[in-house]
C-alpha cells in the first residue's frame, strides 16, 4: 500500500520540478542549487519526494498471522511515516529559509515499489515534472539513496523528463550549453529556452569540432596538413546553422541578447574535456547537453560525450535532456 502527504498547493504553477531527498545533508545541496540558479522568485512548484523503506515480504507476511507481528508491523510503518515527515518537512524549512514561499514547496512520500531510481522516474514522468534535480551522493555509500550507482540509474531509466544531476556544491549560476548537428541538441537548447527565462544567468552555446585524429593516424594527418584545415572549415559550417538555431531559441523564449554568446571551439581528442575547460572560461556552474549526439549508437543508453561530462564534472551540475 502506498502512503502519501501531499500540502496542499494554492496555485500550479508552470515549471514543476521535482527533488529526490533521503535525510542527508547532500541530497539538501539540490536544494540549495535549485535556489542559486532559480530563486524564490522564479516561478517554480517544487515537489521534495521521499521514498519509504519497503518492508521485508516475511514481515509483511508474519504480520498476517501473529498479533503481536502484526502490532510490531505497523509501529514500524508508524515510525517509517514520521521519518519521512521529519526528512521532508527539514527540506521545506531549507527552501522557506531561502525565500520560498508556503504555496510554492509541496511534499510527497511513497512506500517504494519497484526500485528507488524506477519509482523517481515514473512518478515524476506521470505527474509530468519538468526537471529530476537529483544529488549524486547520499547518507554513506552503503546507506546513500543517491550515490552514484542510483542517480546514473535515474538517468537510464528515465524516459522524457529531464535530469539534473548536482555534484558536489555549485556556488556559479552561469550556463553552458554544449551542441552539436544532431535532434538531440536542438531538444537541450528548447529545454534551456524553456526552463532558463526568469533566471540572470549567463548562457553559452559551445560546440567543439572533432579533431580528425579521432578518424586518423597522427602521422596521416601531420603528412596531410591540408585535411586537417579542410576538415575543420567543414566541421564548422555543420555546425553554424545549428548554433544559430540554439541562440534563435532562447531569444524567443525571453533571454536577453546580452545574456547569450556562442563559442565554437576548434576541439581536441575529447570533446568532454573541451566542454570542461570552457566552463572554467565561461564560469558556468550548470552543463545543459543532449542525451545523445548526432554519432551516437541508439541502443545506447547515454552518448559518450554525455557519459564522460558526467564523469569528470565536480562542484557542477549536469542536466540531460532525452
Amino acid at each position: 500500500m502506498n502512503h502519501s502527504e501531499v500540502k496542499t498547493m494554492t496555485k500550479v504553477t508552470s515549471k514543476m520540478v521535482v527533488v529526490p531527498l533521503d535525510g542527508s545533508e547532500n541530497a539538501l545541496r539540490a536544494l540549495d542549487y535549485l535556489s542559486l540558479v532559480f530563486g524564490s522568485k522564479y516561478h517554480l512548484k517544487v515537489v521534495l519526494f521521499y521514498l519509504l523503506p519497503s518492508l521485508p515480504q516475511i514481515l509483511i507476511e508474519g504480520s498476517k498471522t501473529s498479533d503481536e507481528v502484526a502490532r510490531k508491523f505497523t509501529e514500524l510503518e508508524k515510525k517509517n511515516r514520521a521519518m519521512a515527515q521529519r526528512i521532508l518537512s527539514e527540506g521545506k524549512k531549507r527552501l522557506l529559509d531561502k525565500g520560498f514561499k508556503e504555496q510554492a514547496v509541496e511534499t510527497v512520500f511513497h512506500t517504494r515499489e519497484v526500485g528507488i531510481a524506477r519509482d523517481i522516474c515514473n512518478w515524476s514522468e506521470n505527474m509530468r515534472a519538468d526537471a529530476i534535480i537529483i544529488s549524486t551522493r547520499g547518507l554513506s555509500r552503503l546507506k546513500a539513496f543517491f550515490m552514484g550507482e542510483t542517480a546514473n540509474k535515474v538517468l537510464e531509466f528515465n524516459r522524457s523528463c529531464p535530469v539534473w544531476m548536482v555534484k558536489g556544491a555549485v556556488t556559479r549560476k552561469n550556463v553552458l550549453l554544449a551542441i552539436d548537428n544532431s535532434q538531440n541538441a536542438m531538444r537541450a537548447a528548447d529545454y534551456a529556452g524553456f526552463i532558463l527565462p526568469g533566471t540572470d544567468a549567463h548562457v553559452t552555446i559551445f560546440h567543439s569540432k572533432r579533431d580528425l585524429k579521432r578518424f586518423m593516424p597522427n602521422g596521416l594527418i601531420e603528412e596531410f596538413p591540408e585535411f586537417q584545415k579542410f576538415w575543420k572549415h567543414k566541421a564548422g559550417e555543420v555546425v553554424a546553422p545549428y548554433l544559430k538555431r540554439s541562440k534563435e531559441i532562447l531569444l524567443k523564449s525571453g533571454l536577453k541578447e546580452n545574456q547569450i554568446s556562442i563559442k565554437l571551439d576548434a576541439g581536441s581528442e575529447s570533446a568532454a574535456v573541451d566542454i570542461h575547460k570552457e566552463v572554467e572560461n565561461s564560469d558556468a556552474g550548470t552543463i545543459i547537453l543532449g542525451k545523445r549526439g548526432c554519432s551516437d549508437v541508439k541502443d545506447y543508453s547515454m552518448g559518450s560525450v554525455a557519459r564522460k561530462v558526467l564523469y569528470q564534472a565536480s562542484d557542477m551540475t549536469v542536466c540531460i535532456v532525452p
